[in-house]
């Protein structure tokens, strides 16, 4: 806090200026260390005002929790950890003749030394600090009325039902919800994900948690990293190189072994959208399509389509989505790529957004600048799950690792450089496109432009 009125938060190297405040609630935002009853800030006073936009703005950078106190006050029932920046706690309305019931989704674990009840279509988690609330979630595996809850615990926590139910963590079932197992989460979609899967899709990328991310280097401290090479297994060894072919190379072996990773593209001289049409085609066009019925008795006719790469059981359910910063023949902005029909559609994106992601991508890789193209593969879930069991989310990632290596191969044979990136953030997308982030998401990104040239010795 600034005598200018300015406040900042900071965290580590992590700084967010907050604006400039009042004396009077500067004095107020003193009291967020202790903690600040979001009653206090209700009203319609110049202060309140105040203290509301300051607490909004921290809310918005993901540095605010909020803990649910017992009714004196001395401790915290539960702490309430955002997951996404737009998380706001508001308590959904309960009544006497509600029906709950747990979501299939929700999971409680130990962190430490505190239990966290979480869910990867949440947008916070919760610290659980009395015992009661865990054996009250155990009965809620099934559906509960309120009024029965209530007669059973007398220190049933109606706010806390509310906002574990706002947070998609508890479910409310209506005359037609049946049991409120797999069938009825309150999106069809979601009857298509495995737990496992879907809270792998959400914690593996960002967007949807709080969590440390990426290089972090975090066992470093406890284990020494592991060699290059797999030291030998004991035994007779059979040495192969007598028997490797050392010249000619083929051009394919050849095109192997020049493949590899660039970061920094040559922006005076971009990609052109020639370019960018051939390595599309080369690399993910549909090639052909046909039907077959599925492979079980009154199953229906499934359609298929043959692309340059392989995918588990012919599904091809990634997607291709370019945002182009720096296309010679392309305007600038964030485009669908119709692997059917060979073509560009362009997606109202805001400026910010392409920003964001293009922001994200230099520091993934840690380049000087942003990549000319860079190509989000996304996937349609549903696509895989529809007929895989238990192996869905990895029969995906498989096929993002094999279109990753088609990429490289066909930027490679171009003389275009590229670079896999291993982060996505799922919620930006999401925001992009207009779709749910189960629906279809991002599993996978490219950089792709044209190399800048080393600097000429002497």
């Amino acid at each position: 806090m600034q005598a200018d009125g300015s406040i900042a938060a900071t965290l580590g190297a992590y700084s967010a200026s907050l604006g400039q405040f009042s004396a009077a609630a500067m004095d107020r935002a003193r009291h967020l260390t202790t903690g600040l009853p979001l009653a206090s800030f209700a009203g319609k006073s110049a202060l309140a005002r105040q203290v509301q936009v300051l607490v909004h703005r921290l809310a918005q950078n993901g540095l605010l929790e909020y803990r649910l106190s017992s009714p004196r006050g001395e401790t915290d029932v539960v702490v309430i950890e955002p997951q996404i920046p737009e998380y706001w706690p508001q308590p959904a309305k309960l009544g006497n003749g509600d029906t709950i019931v747990l979501s299939r989704f929700a999971y409680l674990r130990r962190r430490g030394n505190e239990m966290v009840l979480e869910s990867p279509r949440a947008g916070a988690l919760f610290r659980i600090g009395d015992p009661a609330i865990a054996a009250t979630l155990a009965t809620l595996s099934r559906p509960q009325k309120i009024s029965t809850l209530r007669r059973q615990s007398a220190s049933l926590n109606l706010d806390l039902l509310g906002l574990l139910l706002d947070s998609r963590i508890l479910l409310k079932l209506d005359a037609k919800g049946g049991d409120g197992l797999r069938p009825n989460e309150g999106d069809g979609d979601l009857v298509l994900w495995d737990f496992h899967d879907l809270m792998f899709h959400t914690r593996s990328t960002e967007g949807r948690h709080a969590n440390l991310l990426g290089g972090t280097y975090a066992n470093a401290s406890a284990v020494a990293p592991l060699p290059a090479v797999r030291p030998h297994w004991p035994g007779k060894k059979i040495d192969l190189g007598k028997f490797s072919a050392r010249e000619p190379i083929s051009p394919f072996a050849n095109l192997l072994r020049e493949r590899h990773s660039i970061r920094d593209f040559d922006d005076e001289h971009p990609l052109t959208l020639a370019e960018l049409a051939q390595f599309l085609e080369t690399s993910a066009r549909v090639l052909s399509e046909w039907r077959s019925e599925a492979n079980f008795d009154g199953g229906p006719e499934v359609a298929y389509s043959t692309r340059p790469y392989p995918a588990a059981g012919s599904a091809y359910e990634l997607e291709l989505y370019l945002a182009v910063s720096n296309c010679e023949g392309l305007v600038r902005g964030f485009y669908h790529y119709d692997a059917g029909g060979h073509a560009l559609t362009e997606i109202d994106a805001s400026p910010q957004q392409l920003q964001a992601l293009s922001t994200a991508a230099v520091f993934a890789m840690d380049a000087s600048g942003p990549p000319q193209v860079l190509i989000t593969i996304a996937a349609r879930f549903g696509r895989i799950s529809w007929k895989y069991s238990s192996i869905a989310y990895s029969l995906i990632l498989r096929d993002v690792g094999a279109l990753i290596q088609t990429f490289y191969l066909a930027a490679t044979d171009m003389g275009l450089g590229g670079c896999a990136i291993g982060i996505s953030n799922i919620d930006l997308f999401a925001k992009m496109t207009k779709l749910e982030f189960h629906v279809e998401g991002p599993v996978g990104q490219f950089a792709l432009g044209r190399p800048r040239k080393a600097p000429a010795a002497g």
